[in-house]
């Protein structure tokens, strides 16, 4: 299937390099800072809603490492689309080496445009883990995804956290993959104009993905603690999820 290029941005074949020269993203990778951070991503993501016997369409996969998630959290059934096709094949052979193929599946395919690809399927909820800062109109991504399931689960990294804004300008990886980060009260704005109502608003995780192993430590021994206080953990913490339902 070909994706729109006018809607897709260059980071979409920085993604589809990494995992050409690794199998995964880098953010996905053995480092201890990224196990915390994911760990506590999935966290927040799986407490967010009862997914159980519900079905699943997981947009922006990647290389579909937390699509699979799903499944141990009762999922009827997944379907991840990502426009990294390189993403994608490794999904479908991570999703095969499981033996879950029959209920995770991924397809390559563009946010903007799901009508023809989806057809006449449906979901009880979409999920944009850590999608919207990747495309080059997020508001209108979710205005194209309002309307496919009853609720959206949204998580991205926190516009609030000043840390954030410094690696956006100066990190490599942040720069070659275009990464940027929007406030929680954006977010909500974008989904409010979209038609939905958001019901739940979490600010998690503390640790920066790609810090040194002590500093990992160090922020995951505090993490308890910020996520607990109000204003600083809109300030402290990494991920902001955002839980909005249509109707």
């Amino acid at each position: 299937m070909s994706v729109p290029t006018k809607t897709v941005k260059d980071n979409v074949a920085r993604f589809d390099e990494d995992v050409r020269r690794t199998g995964s993203y880098a953010y996905t990778a053995e480092k201890l800072s990224a196990k915390y951070a994911n760990r506590r991503i999935s966290e927040s993501i799986s407490s967010s809603y009862d997914f159980k016997g519900k079905r699943v369409l997981d947009l922006g996969c990647g290389d579909g490492t937390y699509s699979v998630e799903f499944i141990a959290h009762g999922a009827q059934l997944v379907l991840g689309i990502d426009p990294a096709s390189m993403a994608v094949e490794s999904a479908n052979k991570r999703s095969h080496e499981m033996d879950i193929a029959d209920k995770v599946s991924f397809e390559v395919g563009n946010i903007y445009d799901l009508g023809p690809l989806l057809g006449d399927r449906q979901f009880d909820v979409v999920v944009l883990r850590g999608v919207l800062h990747h495309l080059p109109d997020p508001k209108k991504a979710i205005d194209c995804v309002s309307s496919i399931a009853p609720t959206l689960v949204i998580l991205e990294p926190n516009g609030y956290n000043p840390v954030l804004k410094l690696l956006e300008r100066f990190s490599r990886y942040h720069i070659e993959h275009e990464e940027r980060s929007f406030s929680g009260a954006t977010l909500k704005g974008w989904a409010t104009s979209a038609g939905m109502t958001v019901r739940k608003v979490e600010y998690t995780n503390l640790v920066p993905m790609f810090c040194p192993d002590w500093m990992a430590r160090l922020c995951k021994g505090l993490e308890g603690i910020v996520e607990r206080l109000p204003l600083v953990r809109e300030i402290g913490c990494g991920q902001c999820t955002i839980v909005a339902t249509r109707g």
